[in-house]
């Protein structure tokens, strides 16, 4: 039975689209020409580099990142 996991992935404007990565999955990144492009890449990324993980046996990181914004006066 498969479970589902829920990953942070920080998503940045580029000159050329978008990028993203997770903090929990070091070298899992992805690229997109737009938003929803990148977000649908970096889920396959996920995916991809998760099955990676399991197929050379090894353990698949728990989510530990989260994130927030703090007001600060400027």
């Amino acid at each position: 039975m498969s479970r589902l996991m829920k990953y942070l992935v920080v998503i940045e404007e580029t000159n050329t689209g978008y990028s993203a990565f997770s903090p929990d999955l070091p070298g899992c990144e992805a690229t997109g020409s737009g938003r929803e492009k990148v977000e649908k890449n970096m889920k396959d990324a996920v995916a991809f580099h998760l099955e990676s993980m399991d197929q050379e046996g090894l353990e698949v990181p728990q989510p530990h990142s989260f994130s927030t914004y703090l007001e600060v006066p400027i």
